[in-house]
């Protein structure tokens, strides 16, 4: 498994257009080979921005290098707003290989 995050310094006030920028695309993931899970996570507010991250699994991380070179992934970044900034800088991406996955009920088992 290969997980991709990226995370936005959203300002205060611009969390609500941020969220609906997301909640109102057309991603094209489910086009894609090896996707598994996508996920957009609030996290903790800081001054001046509040701390967001997509997380994507993908089967592996030649799935996920696939993705970026794809048509899908050029569609589904196309229409992004430039009416006003939303996020301090630019998106910081990390890729993460999987090492270890528990499962909930893995975890139970070895209870």
């Amino acid at each position: 498994m290969f997980i991709a995050m990226n995370r936005f310094k959203v300002v205060k006030d611009s969390t609500a257009d941020f969220e609906q920028v997301w909640l109102g695309r057309d991603s094209h993931l489910g086009e894609m080979a090896g996707f598994v899970e996508f996920q957009l996570l609030r996290g903790p507010e800081a001054e001046d921005h509040v701390l967001y991250a997509s997380h994507t699994i993908w089967r592996s991380k030649a799935d996920f290098d696939a993705w970026t070179r794809s048509e899908q992934f050029r569609k589904a970044h196309s229409r992004v707003p430039t009416t006003k900034p939303l996020y301090l800088g630019h998106p910081q991406f990390e890729g993460f290989e999987t090492i270890q996955t528990v499962a909930a009920e893995q975890a139970a088992d070895a209870a």
